[in-house]
């Protein structure tokens, strides 16, 4: 059997801290800043912006975090994701990963 290294296992942790499961009940009460663009559910009426239900949770608390330190641009996502915390990001992620489309 092959042993992992302390410091592999403390890379996955923090990786896991940073885009790691969120409080869907927390983010739901913050997604209404969301759906004005993204729809109340998720999905977007307009085909510019995606749609966000059933995305995976990692994948939007990292988008929504390189928005925040503009590691990604874009005019109108930068100035909604600036003053979100990392613990919003994931809150926001958990929210829309548990939607379906």
């Amino acid at each position: 059997m092959k042993k992992i290294s302390a410091a592999f296992v403390m890379a996955m942790l923090a990786t896991g801290m940073a885009y790691g499961a969120g409080d869907a009940a927390a983010g739901k009460a913050k997604a209404a800043m969301c759906a004005g663009c993204h729809g109340a559910a998720g999905v977007s009426i307009n085909p510019m912006w995606p749609n966000l239900a059933g995305q995976k949770e990692a994948y939007l608390s990292k988008q929504i975090i390189a928005f925040r330190d503009g590691t990604r641009t874009d005019a109108v996502m930068g100035p909604m994701a600036a003053s979100l915390s990392d613990d919003d990001a994931a809150n926001l992620a958990a929210y829309f990963a548990g939607l379906s489309q």
